[in-house]
């Protein structure tokens, strides 16, 4: 599990990445606890669904301002979202 904090955009990616590699490496999976995510850009929106084509990743504690944009976009309907880490951890 990640749980990154604060705002997301083009410059975080490598960090976030490295983040993500470690998690799927170790654990085959990846739950992305979003709960402290204040903001995204595309390039963080693209990272979570190259995420999600590569390993089975589970999205907890969506931020409502998050929710709003993946329903936005759709995105919502092709990623597993859970309301908390417990949820997302029971799949």
């Amino acid at each position: 599990m990640i749980a990154p904090r604060g705002d997301f955009d083009y410059g975080a990616v490598p960090q976030l990445q490295g983040q993500i590699d470690s998690a799927v490496n170790e654990h085959g999976g990846l739950i992305l606890d979003a709960g402290g995510i204040t903001f995204i850009d595309s390039t963080i929106v693209t990272l979570i669904l190259a995420t999600h084509q590569r390993t089975h990743l589970r999205i907890a504690n969506l931020p409502v301002r998050l929710a709003r944009l993946f329903d936005i976009y759709g995105i919502d309907r092709v990623l597993d979202i859970y309301p908390t880490v417990a949820g997302a951890r029971a799949t």
